[in-house]
């Protein structure tokens, strides 16, 4: 609901220039606007003292697991690397193992923390490709349920998430601890 709101500033309607600015724009930490690097994961990277603020779940020397805001389905992770770069082979042949590393982690996790039914994994590269952070490639872990889409999405251009993302994050840390 708070995501909802926050698209007018106070819940009525509001255009996709609105919505694209809420998924994309500055990324924020407790509020305020952050070092302003182009990358939400870049800022949580270099901020691990606001790991519970930003729903980051693991973090290794390498990256992070973290819950995205604005999900596809409930508990929908974000897998990335700490250093940004905009594509899949900017990346060295560690660092690429280094990611699949925590795409594993990131599997196991909703697995065992959510027991779907399905799983979609993937990248979206580039603008044209829809990433929403074209500057730091991740990876997107999304767990799925048989009928778990709707209408809203297509038509009203709004996700209905029947679950909290500070209940969801509890939920992943009683896995991981």
């Amino acid at each position: 609901m708070a995501y909802i709101e926050s698209l007018s500033g106070g819940g009525g309607s509001s255009d996709n220039a609105d919505v694209k600015k809420a998924n994309f724009g500055g990324s924020t930490l407790g509020g305020s606007t952050l070092g302003g690097s182009g990358s939400f994961l870049l800022d949580y990277w270099q901020s691990p003292e606001c790991d519970a603020v930003n729903h980051v779940i693991e973090r290794t020397e390498d990256g992070l697991i973290l819950l995205n805001k604005y999900p596809y389905s409930n508990g929908h992770l974000l897998v990335a690397l700490g250093d940004a770069r905009p594509t899949l082979l900017d990346y060295e042949v560690e660092q690429r193992a280094a990611l699949w590393v925590l795409v594993d982690r990131a599997v196991g996790l909703v697995e065992r923390t959510l027991e779907p039914q399905g799983l979609n994994v993937g990248i979206n590269q580039g603008l044209a490709g829809g990433a929403g952070v074209p500057s730091h490639l991740h990876v997107h872990v999304i767990p799925r349920w048989s009928g778990d889409t709707n209408f809203m999405t297509s038509v009203g251009g709004v996700r209905v998430i029947p679950g909290a993302l500070e209940a969801m994050y509890g939920r992943y840390l009683r896995v991981v601890r």
